[in-house]
């Protein structure tokens, strides 16, 4: 499943997740290095056309990290100070990269990367968030393919 889908099933949920990222311009990718330790890397995240886009520099570890085994996290920049305005979001899944082709090409002419790079689109596995209602609850609302919103509120 795409962001498309997550739009699709979760209008309001995916709504928040897209806002949260779009508060801060780079995030945290982690991806798995050859021996499976995690890396954590920086990464500008780009929701665009029903996809969820990571670009990265040619031949720049996570990008070889991501060729060899797909399984990435995202965590939303957390910001400035302890506010964390908008929640703690992360979204796990696998990452593909597009070849040079009509795709590519189409984001190249819309984004206007610095190229080389590497592009890859994503699907979904789970997307989380995380944060305080009424000074008084800690909710944490999951999502996986195919299922609902799952909340749970704790105290």
């Amino acid at each position: 499943m795409n962001w498309a889908d997550l739009i699709t099933s979760e209008p309001d949920f995916a709504a928040a997740v897209e806002e949260r990222f779009g508060a801060f311009r780079h995030h945290v990718l982690a991806t798995l290095r050859r021996d499976g330790s995690p890396r954590t890397s920086a990464l500008e995240a780009d929701f665009r056309a029903g996809e969820l886009w990571l670009g990265m520099m040619p031949g720049s570890l996570k990008a070889r990290d991501l060729l060899r085994d797909p399984r990435f996290a995202l965590q939303a920049n957390p910001g400035e100070g302890t506010g964390m305005a908008g929640g703690d979001v992360r979204i796990g899944g696998r990452a593909y990269e597009v070849g040079d082709g009509e795709t590519k090409a189409g984001y190249v002419k819309e984004v206007e990367p610095p190229e080389p790079f590497h592009l890859f689109r994503t699907e979904l596995t789970e997307v989380v968030r995380t944060f305080v209602e009424d000074d008084r609850y800690l909710v944490v609302q999951v999502w996986k393919p195919g299922e609902p919103v799952r909340t749970l509120r704790r105290t």
